[in-house]
């Protein structure tokens, strides 16, 4: 039998997922936007045998309160699909995930930019689809599309990007030169789509990405975020608090991945954790209270009630008094389920404000911090009793997290059995355990259009 290892995630974001990171002493203030820094992440990454680095992303400045924003180092940040192009020529293994919004892009484009990035990166790219946290107002719009018409719109977006993606067969160039055939035009396939939200007509200019599509990743879960990760998902990635929230949430997706015809290993379930480690557990606490220290604490709550919308501004309450949550907590109709995952931790824990504040420094993401002894008993734990595929791991700091990490927990995974030593493939397909989608039209699936003429 193959052995089965974890799969891990890098997600970079700034100067790391810590929000004081960008103060430690010998840390550029402009690090975030350093390419020579995120070089050095991702060749780091790939001397750990990542298997991607994961980039976020937004079209939007989400808090303009000024005590707020003045201190918000996630205010300005890379075009994923700028920067990642950069690191694929300077890695060879290591997969490359663009976080990129299906409610204020086109599809033609998004299918364009990805399967050049698969081109360059020999296979590499991935594609974190979103329906976006906000932005409407940068884009003809007065306020954010609702939730549900955002999911309407990304469900039939994925089945336009991968019909484009799918123009043509494997083969289509050939390329000779006596005859001066440089296409074979049998293999063509013109989408001709008319849907609620997009009128496509295809090709794609652009031959079909190595991968056959890019690994496709998923970040909502909310129900029908959970719903577009089970029919469309290669990897997801999800925020639970506990092991038992983490094994209910895979149980529910690859249960509902059953009725698309897909098997349980057909997605990997990867939820964040921001890992803080060191030799010792009190020089891991160390470092993880240095960070601390650097926040305002103010400013930092006003961020999170804004973040989790529960309609109350925690930071003008006591710090060591309870949260208080109101009678009726308003709708949102950004991030639904990381506001359920709050009001779930406040309810089963009844944490102070200050207790709450600590443990949301990662945006809701469980913290970790450690030994790498410990970090992999846990890690051990949550992926043998069903909780996780494999992590997504936040980095409180650039580069210093990543070294840590790398130099000390990755050793300690790979002596126990539970990671690669040495990549599996090329593409990031083979490296996850994942099949190669084949072309629609090959499959007898869906109807061939033919050429105009």
């Amino acid at each position: 039998m193959t052995q089965r290892f974890l799969k891990l995630g890098a997600f970079l974001t700034g100067n790391g997922s810590h929000g004081g990171s960008w103060r430690l002493p010998g840390v550029a203030p402009d690090a975030g936007t350093s390419f020579d820094l995120y070089r050095h992440v991702a060749q780091k990454l790939e001397v750990g045998k990542f298997d991607a680095l994961f980039m976020n992303d937004t079209v939007s400045v989400p808090e303009l309160d000024p005590h707020v924003l003045a201190r918000n180092t996630q205010a300005t940040r890379w075009d994923p699909l700028t920067l990642l192009p950069a690191l694929a020529v300077v890695t060879r293994h290591l997969g490359l995930i663009a976080t990129a919004n299906t409610t204020y892009n086109e599809p033609y484009t998004l299918a364009r930019r990805f399967a050049s990035l698969d081109q360059l990166s020999g296979g590499r790219a991935g594609w974190n689809l979103v329906t976006s946290l906000g932005g409407g107002e940068n884009y003809n719009r007065d306020d954010h599309v609702l939730h549900a018409q955002r999911y309407e719109r990304a469900e039939e977006f994925f089945d336009v990007i991968t019909g484009l993606w799918d123009s043509w067969d494997d083969g289509a160039v050939v390329g000779d030169k006596d005859s001066g055939i440089y296409l074979d035009v049998g293999k063509l396939h013109v989408l001709n789509h008319k849907g609620r939200h997009f009128q496509v007509k295809g090709p794609l200019n652009a031959p079909r990405p190595p991968q056959g599509y890019p690994v496709l990743a998923q970040a909502g879960s909310s129900d029908p975020g959970r719903e577009l990760a089970a029919r469309t998902a290669d990897l997801v990635f999800t925020a639970a608090q506990t092991l038992e929230e983490a094994q209910a949430f895979i149980r529910d997706v690859k249960g509902r991945a059953a009725k698309y015809g897909r098997g349980p290993d057909s997605l990997k379930v990867l939820p964040g954790v921001s890992v803080i480690t060191a030799p010792t557990q009190a020089e891991a606490q160390a470092k993880y209270d240095q960070l601390q220290d650097l926040l305002d604490p103010a400013a930092s709550l006003k961020s999170i009630s804004n973040f989790i919308n529960i309609g109350v501004d925690l930071s003008a309450h006591p710090l060591d008094g309870p949260v208080p949550l109101p009678d009726t907590i308003p709708e949102t109709n950004t991030h639904k389920s990381r506001q359920r995952l709050v009001l779930d931790l406040i309810r089963r824990e009844n944490p102070t404000i200050r207790q709450l504040f600590r443990k949301l420094t990662a945006g809701g993401h469980r913290i970790l911090i450690g030994t790498p002894e410990a970090v992999a008993d846990d890690f051990a734990a949550w992926f043998h009793q069903g909780g996780a595929d494999g992590f997504n791991i936040m980095f409180s700091h650039l580069p210093g997290g990543v070294d840590d990490f790398v130099d000390l927990v990755v050793p300690e995974l790979q002596r126990r059995g539970l990671f690669r030593t040495d990549y599996e493939g090329r593409t990031l397909r083979e490296n996850l355990g994942l099949e190669r989608p084949a072309n629609r039209y090959a499959q007898g699936g869906r109807p061939v259009t033919a050429l105009a003429k």
